[in-house]
Parts: structure tokens; sequence; C-alpha cells
């Protein structure tokens, strides 16, 4: 129990990992950032969160058994897939599942433009950097696509934007945003528009330019 007290109080935050929603905690997916629905955490951690958060303690689940994504698709006899990110994990596919990676090219020449990265000193210098790169970007009426890593971050950004009275749409795991998640995705691209999204925007999301 003491473990779980301190891993709810250091390594879990609201709005991040979690949601707090209808007085129950909502595990948010850290590579989608969706919600998941009906799932909790395991051994006592999301009991103690519930208590951290002052929410009604359910009871403890304890897991049965449990496989790992790679022995269970070892059960079967054909595998196949695609995505966008298989090149880079080329070997793991050899080595775990015998599979061969083949790169599509893409129909139309790629114009996107890599830049190096930028590294700031201090959070507030990077939402600071982030702000005028946005204001610049909105003066000129290109449709503008802020990506976040969770919900607390996205509603940072948020509240920046709303400050310079700056229309935006957000879109994160909160409920009152994700349902209107195609509505935004549909506007993402039409000029002057700005849209703050988590990683719910970054996996299969088709943005069409337009005016």
């Amino acid at each position: 129990y003491i473990l779980n007290a301190i891993k709810a109080k250091e390594f879990y935050t609201k709005d991040k990992d979690y949601l707090v929603m209808r007085n129950q905690i909502t595990i948010v997916d850290e590579f989608t950032g969706r919600i998941l629905k009906g799932r909790r955490w395991g051994d006592g951690l999301h009991q103690a969160i519930e208590a951290k958060e002052g929410v009604t303690v359910g009871s403890e689940t304890m897991t049965m058994a449990s496989i790992t994504y790679q022995n269970f698709f070892l059960f079967y006899k054909k595998l196949s897939g695609m995505t966008g990110t298989a090149l880079t994990e080329a070997k793991e596919f050899k080595k775990i599942y015998n599979l061969s990676v083949d790169c599509v090219p893409t129909n139309k020449k790629v114009n996107r433009i890599d830049k190096e990265d930028v590294v700031y000193k201090s959070l507030y210098a990077k939402w600071k950097a982030v702000l005028y790169e946005s204001l610049s970007i909105h003066e000129q009426g290109r449709p503008l696509l802020i990506g976040t890593s969770n919900v607390k971050n996205s509603e940072i950004v948020s509240g920046l934007l709303k400050e310079y009275n700056i229309k935006h749409s957000l879109l994160n795991a909160k409920p009152e945003n994700a349902a209107n998640e195609s509505e935004i995705i549909a506007q993402a691209g039409r000029k002057g528009s700005v849209t703050i999204a988590t990683n719910m925007a970054g996996g299969g999301a088709d943005i069409f330019f337009c005016g």
C-alpha cells in the first residue's frame, strides 16, 4: 500500500496519465491520447490513485493470467500488417516474427521539411517560443496544428492562445473535446485555422488543406 501511494503521488499525474470523470479515474493511453474505457491499473495502484483524487475507491483487480502481444501474435499461422512506422523496427519484426518489411513509396513527392530539434532550458521558455511561433504562422493565414504530448499540455497551450484572443479548436481525451473529433479534424486544414491536439490527431488522421 505504501509503495502504491508513493507511485500514485509522484509518478502519475492528473490530465496526463489519467482523467477524473464522473467520480472515476479513467486511464489515458500515452501513445494514442485516447481514454481506455473499462481499464484499471492492477495490484492496488488504481485504488491508490482513486484515494489520491478523493473519488470512490473501487475493488482491487487481480491478474489471473497474462500474455505479451509478441507471444499472442505468434499463435497465428499467418501474419501481416501495415503501418507508417514499420521500417524503423524492421530488425525486431525479423527477429520476433521472422517477417520482412517492405516500404511502399509515397504517391507524390514529400514536401515536408524536417528541421533540427530546438531545446529550451525551461518550460516557460518553451511555451513562450511555441506561442510566438503560433502567432507568426497565424498572422500569415496559414493553418496551424500544434501537437502536445498530453491533455495537461494541450490546455496550457490553449490558455496561452486565449490570452491573445486567438480562436482555436482543442482536441484531447476529455469527453467535451473528443466528442467533436471529426469536426475538429475536418476544419484543421482551413485557411487561418488553429488546432491544438494530443496524439489523437497523430495516427491515421487525414487533414485536407482547403480555403
